[in-house]
């Protein structure tokens, strides 16, 4: 009877937390203010998403930048993930910059808009 429940409540947390799906908040910033010509650092910080399926990409103008790096994927409370990719950049005026988000099928881009 006891293992009976137990595999009940494990069958009903797997389908709960397998049917949940959120779609990420992205947020691109540098390190530092935006400024043409002088090296930064450009930050893709993806959060809230679930199930943990994603690909993140840093771009300019459309092409990956080499040499990214990605933290570890890690959870908050609740099962949502987060993620933040980042790489050394020098801004040039007239360049774009971006991030680009695979979740699950979605794909979306988010561009970098220096603060200056």
């Amino acid at each position: 009877m006891w293992f009976k429940l137990v595999v009940a409540a494990v069958l009903l947390f797997s389908a709960c937390c397998s049917a949940k799906q959120s779609d990420p908040k992205v947020q691109v910033y540098s390190r530092n203010s935006g400024e043409y010509g002088k090296k930064n650092v450009l930050i893709c910080y993806v959060s809230g998403f679930h199930p943990p399926d994603i690909t993140i990409d840093l771009l300019k103008n459309g092409q990956e930048i080499p040499g990214a790096t990605q933290t570890d994927l890690a959870f908050e409370q609740g099962w949502d993930f987060h993620l933040t990719k980042f790489v050394d950049f020098n801004p040039q005026r007239g360049e774009v910059y971006a991030c680009k988000v695979r979740h699950l099928s979605s794909i979306k881009t988010y561009t970098w808009e220096p603060d200056m």
